[in-house]
């Protein structure tokens, strides 16, 4: 049995960005773009994809608006250019009847609060254009928001970044809390009124990577009702990975099995209950990905693993899709209204 997926976090226009020179053309093409096809979509049953608008954080101010727009608009002409595979959504109803359609519902997330140069005005232009969650930081403490792999400043978030999250909700424009300090988890779930998300993260009690989510975060979600998506990237997922890379990444890097992401599947189901997890596999985000795991077309592996495990048919739904748009129907109010377009 196959199960939909709706997935967290795509880094696809970034990597046209630095080796396609933003090229749409081949993507059904592996040699062209081996992580992410059309034939990938359709063979990892991917029904709705947040398609990153990534800027790295050495682009600062104008530059990085400016970055920004550029990957809206690769994501747009990549929809553009597959109308028989994928279809443009902003709201949860357009998802909806995108996979009624049979096409990949293609949402957008902006990851990095960096990318609105301290302008709400910018954070809502991003948001009309189909920006649905962004990621209070990337990789880098900011000028409102502390990393949680960088030094911090604010001691989480700063009045501004407070603003922020409250903008955002108001808006109906997802709070993605991937990448930040523990800190500004917890005062977002403080603040925010609306579900959050991880879109591409594992679990700290299994594997102590700073890019993970703490157990003391883990056990608030449910009462926010969020969803914490599990990633691929291979040294958030296992112990082993994590400290080869610390320790320099010499020799042989320990392989990164299906199971492994399994593991955190289970780890966060058992603590905190099966409503609460989905899929961000970062797909063309990293260069390697776990052995099973190597591209959009392999979800189904995970699955049939879970499956093994004793995960009944709902859980699956759940975690592939169902949980993920709970989260994006619960801002369609907020959203619609912000647009306009509320009936």
């Amino acid at each position: 049995m196959t199960y939909d997926v709706f997935d967290g976090h795509n880094d696809l226009a970034w990597y046209l960005r630095e080796e396609r020179d933003y090229s749409v053309d081949g993507l059904n093409d592996p040699d062209v773009s081996p992580f992410t096809t059309m034939d990938q979509l359709r063979d990892g049953s991917v029904a709705a994809q947040y398609w990153s608008v990534y800027v790295h954080s050495s682009i600062t101010g104008a530059d990085a608006i400016k970055a920004t727009w550029e990957q809206i608009d690769a994501v747009q002409r990549v929809v553009t250019a597959y109308p028989q595979r994928l279809q443009f959504a902003r709201t949860a109803a357009e998802v909806v009847a995108a996979r009624e359609a049979g096409k990949v519902a293609s949402l957008m997330g902006v990851e990095g609060g960096q990318q609105i140069d301290e302008s709400l005005a910018v954070l809502r232009s991003y948001a009309r254009a189909g920006g649905r969650y962004m990621t209070l930081t990337w990789s880098t403490t900011h000028s409102w928001a502390d990393s949680a792999t960088d030094e911090p400043q604010h001691g989480g978030l700063s009045e501004f970044g407070r603003e922020v999250v409250a903008e955002m909700n108001r808006i109906g424009m997802i709070v993605d809390l991937s990448h930040v300090a523990p800190s500004v988890m917890g005062q977002s779930l403080d603040i925010s009124t609306l579900p959050v998300i991880f879109s591409h993260s594992c679990a700290f009690g299994l594997n102590p990577h700073p890019r993970n989510i703490p157990d003391e975060i883990l056990d608030r979600v449910p009462g926010n009702g969020g969803v914490a998506m599990m990633t691929f990237v291979p040294s958030f997922v296992s112990n082993a990975r994590r400290e080869w890379v610390e320790a320099g990444e010499n020799g042989t890097a320990p392989e990164v099995r299906v199971a492994d992401v399994a593991d955190h599947c289970d780890y966060v189901r058992e603590r905190i209950g099966i409503d609460h997890i989905g899929l961000g596999g970062d797909i063309c985000g990293v260069d390697d990905l776990p052995s099973g795991l190597g591209d959009a077309g392999q979800y189904p592996a995970l699955f049939d693993e879970l499956a093994s495990r004793g995960w009944s048919d709902s859980d699956l739904r759940k975690l592939g899709f169902d949980n993920a748009m709970r989260v994006l129907d619960a801002h369609e109010d907020a959203y619609t209204r912000f647009l306009g377009t509320a009936s």
